[in-house]
């Protein structure tokens, strides 16, 4: 009965109120979620800070490679990026954006890509930044070490024979397409195995921050020690310049890591030198290559930096099976590796955001230079 004891004046009247409150509860959520949809004009990007995953939450609980990113340089303006694996973060006022790919080429690939046809986003002038934990060899660095660098090998584009059944004179089943063997002296052309970036942008990136002290972990500081083979594995974490094996496959263990070394040589032809192993950089650059080719991003604008949360070959007295599997879900070296990647990446950000006049237009060692 009382539904139809309302007048037509009070029930259009309620229904207007309705409108009016739900139009006000979306022009609430508008800014903070779409807020370069209200304008014609693309945001424009000054550092793509790419990250490879995230443990639970983005903030207050254990990290990932992303925690630190959002928490320390406020990256507070969330962006809906449902064709890929995680929303993207942007602090407005000092132009940095955070993103998180998912792990392995093929999500890293997509993920660079869908932000590079984002139509939300400038990136023509953008500096991307990947700063992601990996593997090392110890002969290279310790635990919690930074490495920049200019070659990215692809470990899995490639042929393969299991090791029981391989010729005689062999080394090894794994060889590039196209050939007929292990490391051919001719290089077969590239589709894709290697990538060389901008090794000025590298250089200056390791310069300015070459010097930064990472900190230490007491319980590692003690584990290294018996790391009597490994000299560099036994220092304290520091920076250097390394290069970068990229693969879809968690390899560990001490044949493969002489693979990983050889292979890095090969694509490179004895400029790289094997030193973090990962699992997405080559689908990165991949993806900005051809972005590039677009005009829609600037591939001599990547930089890459891993550092060491575990190791590639077993811990001393272990088989490689017991190594990697005493890891579990976690490493022991996680934690200082998360923080190592930021030290060094967030002085590379800042620098470039704190004199964008300068570094919007001309790569910072070239500007350095006059």
């Amino acid at each position: 009965m009382l539904k139809h004891s309302l007048c037509k004046r009070t029930l259009s009247s309620v229904l207007f109120s309705l409108l009016v409150l739900a139009g006000c509860e979306k022009k609430a959520e508008t800014p903070a979620e779409n807020q370069s949809t209200q304008s014609s004009l693309p945001i424009p990007v000054k550092v793509v800070v790419v990250n490879m995953f995230e443990i639970g939450e983005d903030e207050g609980d254990t990290a990932g490679e992303f925690q630190l990113w959002k928490e320390r340089q406020k990256l507070s303006q969330r962006f809906p990026f449902p064709q890929s694996h995680h929303d993207l973060f942007l602090n407005p006022e000092t132009g940095v954006l955070g993103m998180v790919t998912g792990m392995g080429t093929n999500k890293s690939s997509s993920a660079v890509m869908a932000l590079g046809l984002d139509p939300r986003f400038d990136l023509r002038k953008a500096y991307w930044l990947v700063a992601g934990i990996s593997g090392f060899d110890p002969a290279d660095a310790s635990i919690g070490s930074a490495a920049w660098a200019e070659w990215l090998v692809d470990g899995d584009l490639m042929h393969e024979i299991d090791s029981r059944e391989l010729p005689e004179d062999w080394s090894t089943g794994i060889f590039p397409l196209f050939s007929k063997g292990p490391y051919p002296e001719k290089r077969p052309p590239n589709q894709g195995e290697v990538f060389r970036i901008n090794g000025q942008l590298t250089e200056w990136a390791f310069q300015l921050t070459k010097d930064i002290d990472l900190g230490d972990d007491e319980t590692i500081a003690e584990n290294r020690k018996k790391l009597t083979d490994f000299p560099n594995a036994q220092r304290k974490p520091f920076v250097l310049k390394g290069d970068n094996l990229a693969g879809m496959t968690f390899w560990h263990g001490d044949h493969l890591n002489r693979w990983a070394n050889q292979w890095v040589d090969y694509w490179s032809e004895g400029q790289g030198s094997f030193v973090s192993s990962a699992m997405e950089d080559t689908g990165t650059a991949q993806s900005l290559a051809y972005l590039d080719r677009a005009g829609r991003a600037d591939y001599n604008r990547l930089m890459v930096l891993r550092t060491a949360s575990n190791f590639t070959v077993p811990h001393p007295g272990m088989t490689a099976a017991e190594s990697l599997l005493s890891e579990g879900e976690d490493y022991a070296g996680l934690q200082l590796s998360l923080e190592s990647a930021y030290r060094v990446g967030s002085r590379v950000v800042d620098t470039l955001v704190n004199d964008w006049d300068t570094y919007r237009d001309q790569m910072p060692y070239a500007a350095n230079a006059h």
